[in-house]
């Protein structure tokens, strides 16, 4: 007896170390069964072929293509993913960007042409009807001086006039009143005060009288009114081209006979879009390059913003002064400008980040591996950037270009997002 209770106590530890075994292997977790799917193969022109492993069509002898296994791990996209509609969610692996919180100079970039500066337009009208006997302009864009000598005319009525005065002179000299009435009335009609002595003394009447020039500038024809270079375009040789008046010719009174234009000074029409309109101001800096001139580059500032638009145009048209004394500048010569508006903190975003519906304006939020849209409010816009006022923040993901995820039939619909 006393050697059997030896024996169990030497086989004691050893039933122990089993038994701690065996609870151990049933604590461990049961791997659980991988489900593998069966991997088939099958006839690219013959689909009612199946086979588990790869040969040849038995029809046609092409290689046979797996139909389908198991599925990608790397997918990451679940069933209610796919599900959700598509009129505020899409699927897709497209450019990210962030939102930056930056401060950006608001520059406009326009381009536009120089024009004749309007200001400076002035008329040679006929005071009074008659016939133009000698013309000393003979081209369009002729330089003319102050008092020079344009043409020469006939009127009866200054023939008159005229007559009126040496007879006065001759059988009324007491007449005070009436001389000088008539004096005063060859004034008016554009006599000098030396042709009016000249005529007193000699008792002899102008028959033809020389007209002088009270401006100075490059002599427009009389259809190149207050549109100038505008009605001009699409001339071969508009300098040498010929006058609209001519020797001979009768003309009434206070018709126009030339339109004088001062080519020292010019002004730039820059053509704003719309979109820019709203940071545009008067008095702001202004850099005006021209491709003709290379390297060449005129500071000024917005003189004008047009109160309207022009012919159809639908930009917005600034003035600019500029100064043209050495005569460098060309009309209708084309520019490129930069309008220094200000500087603006914020935070920004590509321009093409950004999708204009109608009045809304939406973003592509990413959303684990979707993106849903986004209505935000914007405010300043640059050439580059635009600046979001509400409905992002620095952790905020969107996509790039938002056009990208959007149809031609428009199919977003934000009122699921309201409020958001």
């Amino acid at each position: 007896m006393k050697r059997k209770m030896k024996n169990i106590k030497h086989l004691l530890p050893f039933y122990l170390f089993t038994v701690i075994l065996v609870i151990m292997g049933c604590m461990q977790p049961k791997p659980e069964t991988a489900h593998v799917e069966a991997v088939k193969y099958t006839c690219a022109m013959h689909p009612q072929i199946m086979k588990d492993k790869p040969g040849n069509c038995p029809i046609c002898g092409m290689k046979l293509i797996k139909k389908y296994g198991q599925a990608s791990k790397g997918a990451g996209i679940d069933m209610n993913t796919v599900l959700q509609p598509v009129s505020s969610s899409v699927i897709s692996s497209v450019g990210t960007i962030t939102p930056q919180e930056k401060s950006i100079a608001l520059n406009i970039k326009a381009s536009g042409y120089i024009d004749f500066d309007t200001r400076t337009y002035n008329n040679i009208s006929a005071r009074y009807a008659g016939r133009i006997e000698k013309l000393y302009v003979k081209y369009a864009f002729q330089e003319i001086h102050r008092g020079q000598r344009v043409f020469d005319i006939y009127s009866p009525d200054i023939v008159t006039a005229q007559q009126e005065l040496i007879y006065l002179l001759q059988n009324s000299p007491q007449e005070t009143i009436l001389l000088r009435a008539a004096e005063q009335k060859l004034l008016l009609l554009g006599l000098t005060t030396a042709q009016i002595n000249h005529i007193k003394d000699s008792k002899k009447a102008f028959y033809t009288l020389p007209i002088y020039s009270p401006y100075e500038g490059h002599v427009h024809d009389k259809g190149h009114d207050q549109n100038g270079a505008q009605s001009n375009m699409g001339q071969t040789d508009l300098t040498n081209s010929p006058l609209a008046i001519t020797e001979g010719m009768y003309v009434t009174k206070g018709q126009t006979i030339f339109n004088l234009v001062n080519p020292h000074q010019l002004w730039a029409i820059i053509k704003i879009d719309n979109r820019d309109v709203a940071s545009l101001k008067l008095h702001q800096p202004v850099s005006i390059m021209l491709p003709d001139l290379h390297g060449k580059i005129i500071n000024g500032r917005v003189d004008f913003i047009e109160p309207m638009f022009q012919n159809g145009d639908k930009a917005t048209s600034v003035r600019v002064y500029l100064h043209n004394m050495d005569h460098e500048l060309k009309v209708n010569s084309l520019v490129n400008a930069i309008i220094y508006t200000s500087i603006r903190h914020g935070l920004w975003i590509p321009r093409s980040a950004m999708l204009t519906l109608g009045q809304n304006k939406i973003v592509w939020l990413k959303q684990g591996n979707s993106f849903k849209v986004l209505q935000v409010q914007t405010g300043l816009i640059n050439s580059d950037s635009i600046m979001v006022t509400k409905g992002l923040t620095l952790q905020d993901t969107i996509i790039r270009d938002a056009q990208y995820l959007t149809d031609s039939e428009s199919f977003i619909k934000l009122k699921a997002h309201d409020n958001q």
